[in-house]
């Protein structure tokens, strides 16, 4: 069993972002940058190319909702999406936002944040999602 899944089942804590019955979005406690959010399907999967056409459609579709809401919510230029698939063995999407190309290099010194400044942020992503 993945640590996304023991998130996913609640046996472990996250700041939950966005969640439905076959999603999961949190904040990423290793962060690139503020903001930086993992979006997992619920379903254990290894490797993001054997989900089926309809699972990737749906998690990408997913993320997108993830990211409108992350861009509104923290000074960026973009959105960067990167799926490296070899730190956790469970499918993931990562969201950062970015200003450049160099805010994606997952070898870069990382941030650390209080779990208030994670709440905070949790928080104010979770408001900034499009009520429909």
């Amino acid at each position: 069993m993945s640590i996304f899944t023991k998130i996913i089942n609640g046996e472990i804590p996250s700041y939950k972002i966005l969640e439905d019955e076959k999603h999961l979005a949190f904040l990423d406690v290793r962060p690139l940058k503020e903001g930086h959010v993992l979006c997992v399907p619920k379903k254990e999967n290894d490797y993001i190319f054997d989900l089926t056409d309809s699972e990737l459609s749906d998690l990408m579709i997913f993320s997108k909702k993830v990211a409108l809401a992350l861009k509104k919510s923290i000074s960026c230029n973009r959105i960067g999406v990167a799926v490296v698939g070899l730190e956790v063995p469970h499918t993931h999407v990562h969201l950062v936002p970015i200003d450049e190309i160099a805010d994606l290099n997952f070898e870069q010194k990382r941030p650390e944040f209080s779990q208030e400044a994670f709440q905070n942020t949790a928080e104010k992503i979770r408001q900034n999602f499009d009520k429909k």
